[in-house]
């Protein structure tokens, strides 16, 4: 699995803040403390991955390099 997009849909964003827990340098919070994202290069696939897994409400949408979504 190669990660190419990665989306944080604001609406569903909560604030929780577990993707900047877990990828500190691709996710940090913004002045209405909702995700976004920083530098999509700044961690590997799969901390990237564990980073969306861990949202609650499943805000951070991940896609591959033909446009599919691989997550959630």
């Amino acid at each position: 699995m190669k990660i190419s997009k990665i989306v944080v849909d604001r609406d569903l964003c909560i604030g929780a803040a577990p993707c900047v827990t877990v990828a500190p340098g691709v996710f940090q919070l913004d002045e209405e403390n909702k995700a976004y994202v920083v530098d999509p290069k700044a961690a590997d696939d799969e901390t990237i991955l564990l980073a969306a897994q861990a949202c609650p409400v499943q805000a951070i949408i991940l896609y591959d390099e033909e446009g599919k979504q691989i997550y959630p």
